[in-house]
């Protein structure tokens, strides 16, 4: 799309045009008309409701026949990072410019072809650092110092009963961080102020980091004792932690996921489990959400979370306000102040 801002906006403006507004060869006002994928924050549906005409394509039955019918209409899409916007909706929206996801996940969008069309593609960016980070940090705890079982054992009356059992020491131990982008680096923060050994993989080094750095995902398991998933999901990393990350991994060595749960080859978690390659695991993410698998279910040592990590009242609301700029200025011409692609 051109550089140009009034071609730019002129030529946004003209994606928008509702041609039942056609009349007598005069045309009114355009109408701008956004696509919600799945429900997002009441705070931000009525933003868009407040200025777009917002359609909810979760609520139409049969929602092939209401894209074929409407789908030229649709300027922008609202979804959000779990859910994304399948390739087969985009191709029946013919006018769409922008992508806009409440959350930093883009594996559900084919981001080559939103490249091909020039649609572009935000997400909200920075919002959510800190959240994601506390909660795996709270995960690694829970885990660790067997917090869960701890408040079962005083409810269940135990304590009058029994001595509990010792759990595992955080401070001063090595922490493997697979993926250091903005939510990995905050983890590694968050783990110096536990005087924490701070080992990482990623695409490549970064001398600017005093970590240490591992030069694939094998190396870093074995210099593990909590090994953080935070690497994004997507094709690249589909399944990569599997038997021969838990097997790289010390026996004692805990798993915490707060990335993606496809990242994680689940049936090679639940063995590793099973069979005492692991001690344990913290999970907010899983393959087949909301499906969560039984043996995990069943497992004292596993703390278990509804994919929650950025469930906080301040930065939902951060999110919402960022998707909606993106919106705003997309409809308004203007360059999109988080566009990813």
């Amino acid at each position: 799309m051109s550089q140009n801002p009034a071609l730019k906006k002129a030529l946004m403006l003209s994606r928008n045009i509702d041609l039942a507004d056609l009349t007598g060869g005069i045309m009114s006002q355009p109408t701008q008309h956004v696509l919600l994928i799945a429900p997002v924050m009441d705070a931000l549906q009525q933003q868009l409701d407040t200025h777009y005409t917002v359609h909810r394509l979760y609520q139409h039955s049969d929602a092939v026949a209401w894209l074929a019918d409407n789908g030229a209409q649709i300027g922008a899409v609202v979804t959000r990072g779990d859910i994304g916007v399948t390739t087969a909706v985009l191709e029946n929206l013919p006018q769409v410019g922008v992508i806009a996801i409440f959350g930093v996940g883009t594996d559900a969008v084919d981001l080559e072809y939103a490249r091909r069309r020039d649609i572009a593609v935000t997400i909200t960016a920075g919002a959510l650092t800190d959240d994601v980070a506390d909660l795996a940090f709270g995960l690694l705890l829970s885990s660790a110092r067997q917090l869960c079982q701890g408040d079962r054992f005083v409810r269940e009356g135990r304590w009058l009963k029994e001595s509990s059992a010792l759990a595992t020491q955080v401070s001063c131990k090595r922490i493997g961080i697979f993926g250091m982008g903005n939510i990995g680096r905050a983890i590694a923060r968050r783990a110096s102020g536990f005087d924490m050994e701070i080992y990482y993989t990623d695409r490549k080094v970064d001398s600017s980091l005093p970590y240490h750095w591992c030069e694939d995902v094998l190396s870093l398991a074995s210099n593990s004792d909590f090994f953080i998933v935070a690497v994004s999901g997507g094709k690249a990393s589909y399944g990569i932690v599997n038997r021969q990350v838990f097997e790289a991994l010390p026996k004692h060595a805990l798993v915490i996921n707060i990335a993606r749960g496809s990242i994680i080859n689940e049936q090679d978690l639940i063995t590793a489990l099973q069979n005492g390659d692991i001690s344990g695991a913290g999970l907010d993410v899983f393959a087949n959400e909301p499906n969560v698998p039984s043996a995990l279910i069943e497992m004292d040592n596993v703390v278990l979370q509804p994919h929650v990590a950025s469930a906080t009242h301040e930065t939902r609301q951060r999110m919402s306000n960022i998707v909606f700029e993106n919106v705003q200025a997309y409809f308004n011409g203007q360059i999109l102040p988080h566009r990813m692609n």
